[in-house]
């Protein structure tokens, strides 16, 4: 047996102790930190090849471990941007240089620009909805786009859909074709049944408000014409400009349902803005007055966002003052096939490794991907008493291997002393 052998054997026991002690260490430092994962040390003994008359001693060798798979307690919070992960994925952030980190620390706020930054200065990426749409790239980050609560501060939506559904009176007098308000926009003789006025916004929230005319052409058959009201002169008719839609209906006389047009819609290009359709399903034409039973129109004024919600698909909704909820970002969630072979970073972020698989961008609630809680935060995985146990355990075993180097040292200087 090596004296020498004694000694580095022991060394290398220290060491090992030693590196327990430093993730012990840093767990009980992140205890509160949000969204850590332990890390802990597990050992391996290294054998040298020995002879049966002399043993040589070998070594022990460490690997550190973060246990990135387990799940934090969660901890609920005041802060609707405050988000946390139940089950597997995490959150895609990036630096201020836009490289993409994995994170399970979802403590956003805004910052003076008003993107979602976390504690560890990352920002929250996702896919911006464009048009009730968004383009995601399974394996990769392309199409993420910073979280920006700013942007959202105005917005003013265009009249794109509405309803008008209304009773049109079967004992109305017929209106000569010559004296159609389609035919005869600014004269004088113009002749109509019923008139009604919509509200309808442009594409810069300007209220346009429409003039719709209804006239009884013939039996069971009626025309709709509808007018901008900012082209009418001081009495209605004339009109300064022509009419912006013009339909025809026709209802069966038995039963006073409407027959025709097939969709019953009426298309009118708002000035300024985009193209309304109203849908006029379920009028009829019985006997009695002119009923208006619905007048709906999508779209609004500029309003101010009140709110902001993340919804457990990671869907982020405006909420505007007038009660509108938009959505306007989705969140994904990454994965990978080996979570906890991912590279730990500064900063409470990770990337991928050869051991970790290659990430794969999806949405809460897919391929077995968690679910996204607003007002919540995942807590550190550290365990206290755990890690005070272990401090006490690795203080023990590094005296132990302490007191082997020492007395491996003394058997030395005796062997050293023999020569005198």
């Amino acid at each position: 047996m090596s004296l020498y052998g004694v000694m580095r054997t022991s060394t290398s026991g220290m060491t090992a102790q030693a590196n327990r002690l430093s993730a012990v260490a840093d767990n009980i430092a992140n205890s509160n930190t949000t969204g850590y994962k332990r890390s802990f040390a597990e050992f391996s003994s290294l054998i040298i090849d020995s002879n049966p008359s002399s043993y040589t001693p070998g070594s022990v060798q460490t690997t550190v471990r973060t246990a990135i798979s387990q799940q934090g307690n969660l901890l609920g919070t005041t802060s609707t941007t405050d988000l946390a992960i139940r089950g597997n994925g995490f959150f895609v952030v990036s630096d201020t240089d836009g490289t993409p980190y994995l994170t399970r620390a979802g403590s956003f706020i805004p910052d003076s620009n008003g993107n979602l930054v976390n504690a560890a200065g990352f920002y929250l990426m996702g896919y911006p909805i464009t048009n009730g749409d968004i383009n995601v790239v399974a394996n990769g980050y392309s199409g993420l786009e910073i979280v920006n609560l700013d942007d959202l501060a105005m917005r003013a939506n265009p009249s794109t859909d509405g309803k008008f559904r209304v009773n049109l009176p079967a004992n109305a007098n017929t209106v000569a074709a010559a004296n159609l308000p389609s035919v005869m926009p600014g004269g004088a003789s113009t002749e109509y049944t019923a008139k009604t006025s919509l509200v309808t916004y442009d594409n810069l929230g300007n209220e346009v408000i429409l003039d719709v005319y209804s006239t009884k052409t013939g039996t069971g058959t009626w025309q709709v014409t509808v007018f901008d009201k900012a082209a009418a002169g001081p009495n209605g008719f004339p009109y300064s400009s022509g009419p912006l839609s013009t339909t025809n209906l026709t209802f069966n006389t038995t039963t006073g349902q409407l027959t025709a047009p097939n969709p019953p819609t009426l298309s009118v290009n708002i000035p300024n803005g985009q193209t309304l359709t109203i849908n006029m399903g379920g009028s009829t034409q019985f006997a009695g007055d002119y009923t208006i039973n619905d007048a709906i129109v999508n779209g609004n004024k500029p309003v101010a966002v009140e709110k902001v919600n993340f919804g457990a698909d990671g869907v982020v909704y405006a909420t505007y003052s007038n009660g509108n909820k938009v959505p306007v970002f989705k969140i994904p969630l990454a994965d990978v096939t080996s979570p906890n072979n991912l590279n730990q970073l500064t900063g409470n972020v990770f990337s991928t490794s050869p051991d970790s698989g290659d990430v794969q961008i999806g949405f809460p609630g897919t391929d077995g991907r968690g679910s996204i809680l607003s007002n919540t935060l995942e807590q550190s995985t550290v365990d206290m008493a755990t890690e005070l146990t272990t401090m006490i355990d690795a203080q023990r075993g590094y005296t132990a291997n302490s007191k082997v180097f020492q007395t491996g040292a003394e058997l030395m200087d005796v062997l050293v002393n023999l020569k005198r």
